[in-house]
């Protein structure tokens, strides 16, 4: 059971975008930061565990002289080995700041190359692998930046294919997770088990999901083909690929292998985010019909199958979410955004 805490106010209420929330805890200060984006801005916010603002703060993308704000597509904190950025994504490019907003690092600006007069260009789908940043775009291509420890030599390392409409959302997690039942590689062109170990999913707007594995040069395992629906969200857990879609259904994957393990009816609309608690794996999962459900996975370790069990749902009424996330690893609280909703709904378990 989950019940509501104090909100956190906004200046302004939160965009109609899918995944419009990025949480970063820091447990040393005992706080928690929120980013939300608002039109040609980016709110950022400092609370206390009780849900009391301590500091505001609003970036607004990068724009030429006499040309109107351009609107920020996604804020998403990036947690490096070594440092923690905060990026930004645009109708005219990428910006990387110090995690608090204050310096700005890096800017990237798009290229329109050979979009169309009528084609929208912007960046959408953030994520970090190692020390890479990965960014999508609206050509379908995924741009590898380098990070070093400290400073702003950031570097374009890569251009990844793969998709051939607008990258939707990108996840990651750490390459060395364990593998009890044995199936990574199993089914797959891999050469060996360490060339099969899935560490990043990139999903576009067609429902096609890319499974990568990070590295000095990026190495594409599978592709899993989508089915009519655009894939809105997507979160990446030991090896198990959970993706949302536009129809409300909620997909888990085989990472290595592409193999469907579950397929739930999960919201009546589109599913507009999804987050993982790490540590107990928990699956939260938002979408345009009010709802919140939490999810818990689990993968058998005598079959390799993954189990699912529901536990939680949360109506948030009159209210179109369009993010949500945990507030720290173990999902033991969350926080919810809405379009037109000038607050950041706060939940803990009880």
């Amino acid at each position: 059971m989950f019940r509501r805490e104090r909100s956190i106010p906004l200046r302004g209420s939160a965009a109609a975008l899918c995944n419009n929330l990025s949480v970063l805890q820091l447990p040393v200060r005992n706080l928690t930061h929120f980013g939300v984006v608002h039109g040609p801005s980016a709110q950022l916010l400092s609370a206390a565990p009780e849900g009391v603002p301590l500091a505001q703060r609003q970036l607004h993308a990068k724009e030429r002289a006499g040309v109107s704000l351009p609107l920020i597509t996604q804020v998403h904190w990036c947690v490096l080995p070594f440092r923690v950025l905060l990026v930004l994504t645009s109708h005219r490019g990428i910006q990387m700041y110090e995690s608090d907003g204050s310096v700005m690092v890096y800017w990237h600006a798009l290229d329109s190359g050979d979009a169309s007069p009528v084609q929208a260009v912007f960046a959408r789908g953030i994520a970090s692998s190692g020390h890479f940043i990965c960014v999508g775009t609206w050509s379908g291509r995924v741009l590898v930046f380098d990070i070093p420890a400290k400073g702003p030599n950031i570097v374009l390392s890569e251009e990844l294919p793969g998709h051939l409409t607008s990258v939707t959302d990108i996840a990651s997690e750490p390459s060395q997770e364990q593998d009890p039942a044995g199936e990574k590689g199993k089914g797959s062109p891999c050469l060996s088990a360490q060339d099969c170990i899935a560490d990043m999913v990139t999903a576009d707007d067609s429902g096609l999901l890319c499974v990568w594995r990070s590295g000095p040069e990026f190495k594409l395992l599978t592709r899993i083909p989508g089915f009519g629906a655009p894939c809105t969200s997507v979160q990446l857990w030991q090896g198990i690929i959970a993706a949302g879609y536009g129809n409300g259904q909620l997909r888990l994957y085989e990472a290595s292998t592409g193999t469907l393990h579950a397929q739930i009816n999960a919201h009546a609309r589109a599913i507009c985010a999804l987050d993982l608690a790490p540590v107990v794996g928990k699956l939260l999962s938002a979408a345009e019909d009010t709802f919140v459900h939490i999810w818990k996975l689990n993968r058998n370790l005598k079959n390799g199958c993954i189990e699912v069990e529901h536990c939680h749902g949360e109506c948030v009424p009159d209210t179109q979410v369009c993010g949500a996330r945990f507030c720290d690893p173990s999902g033991s609280s969350l926080a919810v955004t809405g379009y037109d909703l000038a607050e950041i709904l706060r939940f803990s378990s009880v």
